[in-house]
């Protein structure tokens, strides 16, 4: 929405001027107020813009809501202002209740993806403003226009705004009946304060009293605008009125009347001024009556001229009930000064109480009341014949007899027949009129209700669409909650699967860890023993020099087995200075069996590579005493390490003693058990790293030549991280 600070805006208003017997109804409109609706939309993609500030100068305001949308009360000739802070602000003068559309378009506009929904959209706005354009002068068209809109209804807010314009329509035709069902629909379809009380005044129009009070009951005023306030009040007090219950009605009149003194709005402040009037009056309260008569004609003077008449014809029919026929002639003369002017502008309809033919006839009956039959004669004179201009037969009939009565009163007898047959003509020419419109109105009742018949079929075929979708949806409902709770166990599934597989393996790290631990822990006995056997023998010669000097390299040695008894690992360079160290105190016993070398190849970075402790020891060891020991002449063990590729080093010991076989057959049972544990451990270690560590070392152990010596070789593939 930021982004459009460049757009220009085109304001849309569909409205025809329309010249039939509703003309009177749209005078009226000069001063009563009424509900404008409007939307402000972007013009390319008809995206609503919402919080727009749509505000009437001095009076009521209200914001878009997230549909666009808007209603506010104007009344003809206010001026409707409307802001944003992303447009310029638009101002436009109200001239009648048809819709408002206000569309935001780019400078540069350029064809869209939406352009289909836009349309779809302004095909439904359209069909409403038509049907709201015939509402008042041809009910069938606005029907058909309403049918249509229904089709291209793509929601229930689109749905809800048909019925509601459905129900007004029949509301206009006094269809009471009708406009009740249409505007409970449109309440199914969206819930709105303003159709609820145009609801509440069709009950009461159609005479469902009961209804109409207990809708208003369960309104909450605290959720209710103000106009809206006033409306329920004021429409409370019609009903309770409508029913003879005057204390009820002239209450609720009071509070609207409290309520729209404190908001200032005008127009409602004189019509309840006017009703508590007329309902003090009913009930026989004639003084207070004239104190809210006087408010209400001093209010209205200060209006347009069509609400001043109207309010001047009001308190006139009250002075004609209290017999102050003076008061009366003066103020129904006055109001036909008004109405001239009036009719210079526009045509009022011969229904409306506004007309100067049923002001002269008034005139007339009320000098006839006073017995002035000379003043009264012209005015039903002139009644007569502006009504037989007007084609107003109803008041011409009644001004006719009212002048053959006066003619009769004043003695006149032959003008009184002549003017009494006068009136049988009329009233045959009224018989007729009203035979004609008879016939015409069954014929509009029988239109109407086929209209409506075919759209409560609409209706149905949309509620069993509804219906059908729902279930539908319920149905794929069920079938995602199951694929869902499938999908969800299956997750669970593998979820418990994957902690479980975790679990057993750090289980099986954990039990590989005690192991590896319990293997090293056996090996380091069995070298301590083998050690202290040599330190004993150099005792046992008296060689204590030696032995000291043994003792001491041997306690180095030992020094470093420990520290690295708790490691898998540890860097080869550490394990080259443990074989250093070992071999020489094996060299140191046994000179005269063997000499040796151990040799690393320079190209090694031997802190790159980590071997288990302890792993080449045992190998060794075997070398020394199951091979080397037993050789007749000297022998020689050789230690060489190796690179075999980038990331693998070889470690090679080999010895050229009397090789497996012949070890195996001196050695005595004791021996055989023991060789075969020390041997055991360093197989099961390598297996447990391997599994551990992914085959970091390998193992391989060979004859080292033939012949009868042939010695023994072990080769170990050390691989890096």
């Amino acid at each position: 929405m930021r982004a459009i600070l460049n757009y220009f805006l085109i304001v849309t208003l569909c409205f025809t001027m329309q010249y039939s017997s509703a003309q009177e109804n749209q005078s009226n409109s000069e001063t009563a107020q009424f509900t404008v609706r409007g939307s402000v939309r972007e013009s390319d993609t008809y995206k609503p813009i919402s919080k727009a500030n749509i505000e009437v100068n001095g009076g009521a305001y209200t914001v878009t809501g997230t549909d666009g949308e808007f209603r506010i009360q104007v009344k003809k000739g206010d001026e409707l202002v409307i802001r944003h802070k992303d447009f310029q602000t638009v101002y436009y003068t109200i001239k009648n209740d048809e819709r408002i559309s206000v569309l935001v378009e780019p400078a540069n506009q350029e064809a869209t993806s939406n352009l289909r929904l836009k349309r779809s959209v302004q095909n439904f706005n359209t069909l409403i403003d038509s049907a709201v354009v015939y509402q008042k002068s041809n009910a069938e068209t606005s029907i058909q226009f309403i049918t249509e809109a229904l089709l291209q209804s793509t929601s229930t807010k689109e749905n809800a705004d048909a019925y509601e314009v459905l129900g007004d329509i029949y509301m206009h035709w006094k269809q009471y009946d009708l406009a009740v069902s249409n505007y409970r629909i449109s309440l199914q379809n969206s819930n709105s304060n303003g159709v609820l009380l145009k609801l509440a005044e069709a009950y009461r129009k159609n005479k469902s009293y009961q209804e109409s009070i207990a809708l208003y009951k369960n309104m909450n005023p605290a959720n209710l605008s103000n106009w809206h306030l006033i409306l329920l009040y004021e429409g409370f007090g019609d009903t309770y009125a409508a029913i003879k219950e005057y204390p009820k009605a002239i209450d609720n009149y009071k509070k609207g009347l409290a309520v729209a003194q404190q908001h200032v709005i005008k127009p409602k402040i004189t019509d309840l001024n006017s009703k508590i009037a007329q309902t003090y009056s009913e009930s026989g309260k004639t003084a207070q009556a004239q104190n809210y008569f006087d408010n209400a004609l001093s209010l209205a003077s200060k209006e347009n001229k069509t609400r001043s008449v109207k309010e001047k014809v009001t308190v006139a029919d009250f002075q004609n009930a209290n017999r102050s026929y003076g008061d009366e002639i003066e103020l129904r003369k006055e109001a036909l000064k008004d109405i001239e002017n009036i009719e210079k502008d526009s045509v009022i309809d011969n229904g409306s109480a506004l007309t100067s033919q049923k002001q002269n006839y008034k005139i007339g009956s009320a000098y006839f009341a006073q017995k002035d039959y000379n003043n009264a004669i012209p005015y039903l004179e002139k009644s007569i014949k502006e009504a037989n201009k007007k084609e107003d037969l109803i008041v011409q009939k009644d001004a006719t007899r009212k002048l053959s009565d006066v003619y009769y009163d004043a003695g006149d007898y032959k003008m009184a027949l002549a003017t009494y047959k006068a009136y049988t003509e009329v009233v045959d020419e009224l018989y007729i009129k009203k035979e004609q419109e008879l016939s015409q109105a069954a014929r509009f009742n029988r239109n109407i209700t086929e209209k409506q018949n075919r759209i409560t079929t609409l209706e149905s075929d949309n509620k069993l669409s509804e219906s059908l979708f729902q279930l539908t949806t319920e149905r794929n409902k069920r079938q995602q909650l199951i694929i869902y709770s499938l999908i969800g166990g299956l997750l669970l599934l593998l979820v418990t699967a994957y902690f479980m597989y975790k679990y057993i393996k750090q289980q099986r790290l954990a039990n590989n860890l005690l192991a590896l631990k319990s293997l090293r822990s056996q090996m380091n006995p069995h070298f301590i023993f083998n050690a202290l056997n040599s330190v004993n023998s150099f005792i046992a010669s008296n060689d204590e020099r030696t032995a000291n000097k043994y003792l001491s390299d041997f306690s180095q040695l030992m020094r470093s087995v420990l520290e690295n008894s708790d490691e898998d690992f540890i860097p080869l360079k550490k394990e080259i200075e443990l074989l250093e160290l070992y071999t020489k105190l094996e060299h140191f016993r046994f000179k005269d069996k063997f000499d040796y070398n151990l040799t690393v190849d320079d190209s090694i970075a031997v802190d790159d590579y980590l071997i288990p402790p302890m792993l080449l020891q045992p190998y060794i060891e075997n070398a020394v005493w199951h091979g080397l020991r037993y050789k007749m002449d000297k022998g020689h063990l050789s230690i060489d390490i190796k690179k075999k590729s980038n990331t693998e080093i070889t470690i090679t010991i080999a010895d050229n003693g009397i090789g497996r076989e012949r070890s195996k057959a001196l050695k005595t049972e004791h021996q055989k058990k023991q060789n075969s544990k020390g041997m055991g451990n360093i197989k099961k270690r390598v297996a447990i790293l391997n599994a551990m560590y992914k085959d970091k070392v390998e193992v391989q152990v060979c004859d080292f030549q033939e012949g009868e010596d042939a010695g023994t070789k072990v080769v170990v593939t050390l691989r890096k991280d």
